[in-house]
């Protein structure tokens, strides 16, 4: 009778923030559907236009629309909500599953949904209890999101703006190849953007591209660390076995899985 008494407000939000196995399952599903939704958003990039993809389009529209709404409906500060970045990505995408023909050239910006991936405090925080690969991988993790995110992003951007005018990029895998190239300061030189919006996006990719996949990538090389606070010196990243603190010597209690050889 308790529980029947609970309003569905309350029920709501303990979905979306409580602890409860119930709500790290509801959580983990939201999760799910980002990833099935953001690997659909590439892999139809790629395809020619058809009613199945429209279908789904606004499908998929409809979820973010009923995800969205329920969110500010349980939220305790609503200007807030309406303020944050990763609301207006979720509207944007949202315009664009369901207007795909009167923004055809905007599709790119349905990528934005990645940003919502490992963003969540609370989807952290059960990846981090349920997951024991996770929370000795978690830096890395995020920073092969952010990654992909990143190449993504700039790989849409160059399709956007080159399809249709430049005969060297005639898909979404042709933008792909030319970004990881230029990325990666490779550049084979096979495909080169052009017209004068096409150099300036290819200088701003060679110029603050390179420089931010770099950074990304060294985040995901560098050796593994793991996050616990020193409580006098307060460095935060040690070895996963250390005892002392390296830079002040303080005994550590970092808990541990056991390490094996």
């Amino acid at each position: 009778m308790a529980e029947q008494s609970v309003p569905l407000k309350t029920h709501i939000d303990r979905l979306y923030h409580g602890r409860s196995k119930r709500a790290r399952r509801f959580r983990f599903g939201l999760l799910a559907f980002d990833i099935a939704s953001i690997s659909f958003f590439i892999v139809s990039s790629t395809l020619s236009a058809a009613f199945w993809i429209y279908a789904l389009d606004f499908l998929i529209g409809l979820f973010i629309l009923a995800d969205l709404c329920t969110r500010l409906w349980i939220e305790e500060d609503r200007k807030y909500f309406l303020t944050r970045f990763t609301t207006w990505a979720d509207i944007i995408v949202m315009v664009t599953l369901f207007l795909p023909l009167l923004l055809e050239s905007f599709l790119f910006l349905r990528v934005l949904r990645a940003l919502r991936l490992l963003r969540s405090y609370h989807v952290l925080r059960d990846l981090r209890s349920e997951f024991a690969f996770f929370r000795r991988n978690e830096e890395v993790i995020q920073s092969i999101v952010n990654l992909a995110v990143f190449v993504f992003v700039i790989t849409a951007l160059v399709y956007v703006m080159q399809e249709g005018t430049n005969p060297q990029i005639q898909s979404y895998l042709d933008a792909l190849y030319f970004t990881i190239a230029t990325l990666t300061t490779t550049g084979f030189g096979d495909i080169t953007l052009q017209g004068s919006s096409g150099r300036l996006l290819a200088v701003l990719i060679m110029v603050i591209g390179v420089a931010l996949f770099l950074r990304l990538v060294q985040t995901i090389f560098r050796p593994t660390k793991v996050r616990y606070k020193c409580p006098d010196c307060g460095l935060n990243r040690h070895d996963p076995d250390a005892v002392h603190c390296k830079h002040c010597g303080r005994l550590l209690d970092i808990e541990t899985g056991g390490v094996s050889h």
